[in-house]
């Protein structure tokens, strides 16, 4: 009688030894759900540990993007990226972190980043600047990354070159002169140090393109020769050890229908020379030198 009622008092859902031995083992989708509920939260945890190394040591930059071989690419855009910023970061840096780091794709010329060989001319917060003589600190963010405008544009912030170059070459950019010392001399052909420093700003010019790119003239002239081309010719025109007769060629040269007189002296190509070369200066100068040759006194 004791032990029916001891039965009777046992709760119904008690659990026997063999199914508490079985509540700790877990089916093969159940264990499967664990790992990847576990991944996803250590994603989670990585992000915000990211985010919160970077913080406000992070600048923000819009390049832009453009790709005409692949079809999902040929529609213009801009792409953002969160670069970690670090002292003295010129927009170049921060362009080739967010290449290595965030996407191999994106496409741009750069080589000495010593502000000489003048492959990474940009359009940085609208104005042509040099990539790597430019400090990200002293830009207003978001960052915006453009190619170079009024050329047509290869692939993201690469630009075509060849129309720049061609136009570089026509005024013939190299001393010219039979004059040469007498080679028992064994002397150099000497320059004085005022002519010296009469030419030595055009000097500087690194042929990035920047100053073509903001002159609204070759924008809308294709034949213009261009600020940079004038002012190579100025280099040489102005050089006093070129023959009289050489610096009358190169003064037909640029004197021409799409030369020196199509510039309309907005200075815009002085304005943005990484080089501070007094663009619009010369560009006056060879008007007066061209106005001076053709004038007749009888």
């Amino acid at each position: 009688m004791s032990t029916q009622q001891e039965r009777a008092e046992q709760p119904e859902s008690q659990e026997t030894p063999d199914d508490q031995g079985m509540k700790g083992v877990s089916s093969p989708q159940q264990e499967r759900l664990q790992r990847k509920d576990e991944r996803m939260a250590e994603r989670e945890r990585e992000e915000a540990a990211r985010e919160a190394d970077l913080g406000d040591d992070t600048v923000h930059i819009k390049v832009f993007r453009y790709d005409p071989e692949v079809e999902s690419k040929q529609e213009p855009r801009f792409d953002d990226f969160h670069v970690p910023f670090e002292k003295g970061m010129t927009v170049l840096d921060a362009v080739i972190y967010a290449r290595d780091e965030y996407d191999s794709s994106l496409t741009f010329r750069h080589s000495c980043r010593q502000a000489v060989c003048g492959s990474d001319a940009f359009f940085i917060n609208g104005r042509q600047r040099l990539a790597c003589k430019t400090q990200i600190s002293e830009l207003d963010q978001p960052v915006r990354v453009e190619p170079l405008p009024h050329q047509e544009v290869v692939k993201d912030l690469v630009v075509e070159m060849e129309h720049f170059y061609e136009q570089m070459h026509a005024v013939e950019p190299y001393f010219q002169s039979e004059e040469t010392p007498d080679a028992a001399d064994l002397e150099e052909q000497r320059q004085s140090p005022e002519n010296r420093e009469k030419v030595k700003m055009s000097t500087r010019c690194i042929w990035c393109a920047a100053c073509m790119s903001s002159c609204n003239i070759a924008a809308g002239d294709n034949q213009y020769l261009g600020p940079a081309a004038i002012n190579k010719a100025y280099r040489f025109a102005m050089d006093e050890r070129e023959e009289e007769e050489i610096k009358e060629h190169r003064l037909r040269i640029v004197e021409q229908e799409h030369g020196v007189w199509r510039c309309q002296t907005q200075f815009s190509c002085t304005e943005v020379c990484p080089k501070d070369i007094p663009l619009t200066e010369h560009i006056q100068e060879l008007k007066r030198e061209a106005v001076k040759k053709n004038l007749k006194f009888w």
